[in-house]
């Protein structure tokens, strides 16, 4: 499932220049998180990127709202990125 950026966002913007998908981005007060980018990381690294550089806990959470099997999340990380092969160990 995609994750999603929580209330508690202080608006750092470390998450964003970690999310290789760029499917985070400044909303109006607080970051935000595209669905239809964002893979948890699949094809990029072992654990979400944004939940482990966010200084504030339960900050980057997974949205319960976007549902993805891990094999839904390779797929859609292979059509952002035609012609690459995801990192090993991180599907």
């Amino acid at each position: 499932m995609a994750y999603k950026i929580t209330d508690e966002c202080i608006s750092c913007g470390a998450c964003e220049a970690e999310c290789k998908n760029e499917a985070i981005s400044e909303g109006e007060t607080i970051y935000v998180v595209d669905p239809e980018k964002c893979t948890e990381c699949v094809g990029i690294a072992e654990d979400s990127r944004c939940a482990e550089v966010c200084p504030i806990d339960d900050c980057c959470i997974a949205d319960p709202a976007h549902k993805e099997t891990k094999e839904q999340l390779l797929e859609k990380w292979r059509k952002l990125h035609p012609g690459e092969e995801p990192a090993p160990g991180t599907y």
